[in-house]
């Protein structure tokens, strides 16, 4: 499919290629006609989420999606900001760049996970970059880069081996360089935490330093325990109990990322059905298809119906349910234990993420620990579901590297 425009590559390897999503019509007709020819399964056999994401649920969504959604709207939201793209290590890197208006902004590179894109950023642009607009001060202003992972959105998709985290975060230095940035700070979720945690590691001397909403600090015991679903260690306080039953709970239902993790290829039927496709995205943890169930039960409270399709179209559109998983064969470490973090950090603590860190595990995983704080809403894809929240917790953290 071809779903987007950048200028041709340069003769120098170095250029930002300005860059325009632009879906051909005939695409989206497509799609649509995938959705209503969907053979649908019988429904559950239980009154819960214990067997994966309800029938009635897709259902809800395929009809919205085939009928009333309207791809348009987003994507004149991803062209009013500047997008690029531009070659790192032979591969092609889509990213957002929106400088601010305040010179003695400070640059941030955020990073999404999985199953995320730029999209889950969006609404945190216009506060991050014009704070004055929106209840900050010029001293709060942030120019930003918002990376597309490689095998995600609009970058390209790697064609040989190795690429995990540890060298996107190589290929996250190496652009904020080029875009001429004498010093950054860095914030990420899901694989993003993973990414950031991983620039912290690496260190260069640009980097001031990081802000994770999903902290890399379980100590490895507990997480060995937890991920063998073995009874808590004794001599644990009454919160890291709490965590360690989260962590038990966690990963009994992982099941999608061990699959990606080791057969990624398999997942050949998610590039045929938007429906497959779909339904495995919204199975992401408990609590989050809970978040996203309900907004397609008339609730509004958080995720919107159009804030969880422009995502999935998104990965639809770009063919990249299969790339994206390569991610999870690639990587080699563990998703929540300490990485070697050098570098200050900061951690945002949201009540509805896939665990809840004491402050005494991120002291220790991280010596520089220059801000922690428990929000008080949000869950694993914080600033999607709580744009407000998020920006105030990034205007905080990075308060003391200005």
């Amino acid at each position: 499919m071809t779903q987007t425009s950048a200028t041709p590559p340069a003769a120098d390897p170095n250029a930002v290629r300005p860059f325009r999503v632009e879906v051909p019509e005939a695409d989206l007709a497509e799609l649509r006609r995938r959705i209503n020819a969907t053979r649908w399964p019988e429904r559950e056999t239980v009154t819960d989420h214990s067997q994966g994401v309800p029938l009635a649920t897709m259902e809800k969504l395929a009809r919205y999606w085939a009928t009333d959604y309207d791809w348009r709207k987003v994507e004149a939201r991803l062209n009013a900001v500047p997008n690029f793209i531009i070659e790192i290590d032979d591969l092609d890197i889509h990213f957002i760049h929106v400088r601010s208006k305040h010179e003695n902004a400070l640059p941030l590179i955020v990073t999404h996970g999985w199953p995320g894109s730029v999209i889950e950023q969006l609404k945190i642009i216009e506060p991050l970059t014009n704070p004055t607009a929106h209840g900050g001060s010029a001293s709060d202003a942030f120019h930003l880069v918002i990376p597309s992972m490689p095998g995600y959105g609009f970058s390209g998709k790697p064609t040989t081996t190795g690429w995990g985290p540890e060298r996107i975060a190589r290929a996250w230095i190496t652009l904020m360089r080029r875009l001429g940035y004498k010093h950054f700070v860095a914030q990420g979720g899901d694989w993003g935490s993973v990414v950031t945690d991983l620039l912290g590691v690496q260190a260069p001397p640009e980097l001031l330093g990081i802000h994770t909403n999903m902290p890399g600090a379980i100590p490895a015991d507990i997480n060995q325990a937890s991920f063998a679903g073995a009874p808590a260690p004794s001599g644990l306080s009454d919160e890291e109990r709490s965590t360690y039953e989260q962590l038990v709970f966690f990963y009994k239902h992982v099941y999608y990322a061990l699959w990606m993790a080791t057969r990624p290829q398999t997942m050949t039927g998610f590039a045929d059905s938007p429906i497959g496709l779909a339904t495995f995205l919204l199975d992401h943890d408990a609590r989050s298809l809970e978040l996203i169930a309900r907004a397609f039960d008339g609730k509004t409270e958080g995720l919107t119906r159009d804030d969880v399709l422009d995502n999935v179209t998104l990965f639809w559109l770009t063919n990249t349910g299969v790339s994206s998983a390569r991610l999870y064969w690639e990587n080699k470490l563990a998703f929540f234990t300490p990485k070697g973090v050098s570098v200050p950090v900061a951690v945002s603590v949201f009540p509805d993420e896939l665990y809840q860190t004491p402050r005494n595990w991120a002291e220790r995983a991280y010596p520089k620990l220059m801000y922690y704080n428990k929000v008080a809403k949000g869950g694993h894809f914080a600033a999607w579901e709580q744009p407000e929240l998020f920006v105030a917790e990034l205007r905080a953290a990075f308060k003391t590297l200005r």
